[in-house]
């Protein structure tokens, strides 16, 4: 029923001497020998590598699905229907930063092994670029997310619970997303299915549990905004834990209390708006055509005079802007 993706591979940790990377790792649902195309889900969780309850829910998950399959009719069915990926561990560099074999506030950390953020690393499509050069687990998220077409997708962090959907990088009254109702509707549906377990949950940003990323506060570089824009991927910001690293005898606690909630918003794949009437996210100028963007290396920048042809191959990776016939044009190198 499934196999195990490796995403790419962590920046590395120096200890004693050598560099200890790790496996960026994806499993991925579906039932083997079927070729049928289904529609793609993407979670991923622990971005900030202190931020583990979402890394705990994720692997609890993988294995619920999973063993759930012969017996469970709603698991069986969301199988068969959906293409699930899971990536529990974004950032294994944060989280085993002092030790392969514990996890605790002392062993683990925000950031990866280069002490950068990298949920405020992400090229960004509103014009404040990041500011340190993209970091190899997120030129490796691109990448990967790139590869496939995934039409909803979760990123699992700690420190608050709620329901955080885009823009990161405004408030809902400077720019909304085109379909925000939508988006509050899924997060309201989410959160009233956890407080039937446990009423007292996501509270303590909003009595409601549900925020447009931008008015919680704003952040640039995000990857919410990232894969909303680039890749036309539905993806939102779940804070599911107050407590970044919680002691393990609570985790059973919230996977009681978040299990049905995270189950069913992979169903939510179903009640999507049509991909149609998505707006394309806008060019430079609508006299502009820039493709393909991302691009790992050779990219074509058409204007009113003609085309002109790039190779950004020998250039690293990151956000980089083109002048072309007096207009700027700002290409992604993966």
């Amino acid at each position: 029923l499934c196999r195990l993706d490796t995403i790419g591979v962590s920046t590395g940790v120096s200890r004693n001497g050598t560099l200890d990377k790790h496996l960026i790792l994806c499993m991925v649902i579906h039932p083997q020998g079927d070729t049928s195309e289904r529609p793609q889900f993407f979670y991923s969780s622990t971005i900030h590598g202190d931020e583990v309850t979402g890394f705990y829910l994720m692997l609890r998950l993988i294995d619920t699905l999973l063993n759930g399959y012969e017996t469970n009719p709603e698991y069986r069915q969301l199988i068969d229907d959906v293409e699930i990926f899971i990536n529990p561990l974004a950032n294994p560099d944060g989280t085993y930063y002092r030790s392969n074999s514990a996890i605790s506030t002392y062993y683990s950390r925000r950031y990866n092994a280069n002490s950068i953020d990298l949920n405020r690393n992400y090229p960004d499509p509103f014009g404040t670029d990041p500011l340190d050069e993209v970091q190899p687990e997120n030129v490796a998220m691109i990448d990967y997310v790139s590869q496939h077409h995934f039409l909803l997708s979760a990123n699992l962090h700690g420190g608050s619970e709620v329901m955080n959907y885009p823009w990161d990088s405004f408030t809902s009254a400077q720019r909304s997303h085109p379909h925000h109702i939508w988006w509050q509707n899924v997060c309201k549906r989410f959160v009233d299915t956890v407080r039937t377990v446990d009423n007292n949950r996501f509270r303590d940003v909003c009595p409601s549990g549900v925020i447009c990323g931008g008015d919680w506060y704003v952040i640039y570089g995000g990857r919410q905004d990232y894969f909303n824009y680039y890749n036309n991927l539905y993806e939102m910001t779940m804070e599911v834990s107050t407590t970044k690293t919680l002691a393990s005898e609570r985790l059973p606690f919230y996977w009681k209390a978040l299990s049905q909630s995270l189950i069913n918003y992979i169903a939510e794949i179903h009640s999507m708006p049509s991909q149609s009437s998505v707006p394309e996210a806008p060019v430079t100028s609508l006299e502009v055509n820039v493709y393909p963007n991302p691009s790992h290396g050779v990219v074509n920048v058409q204007t009113p005079l003609g085309i002109s042809t790039f190779d950004l191959s020998g250039y690293p990776a990151g956000v980089h802007l083109l002048q072309v016939d007096g207009y700027w044009v700002r290409v992604v190198k993966l």
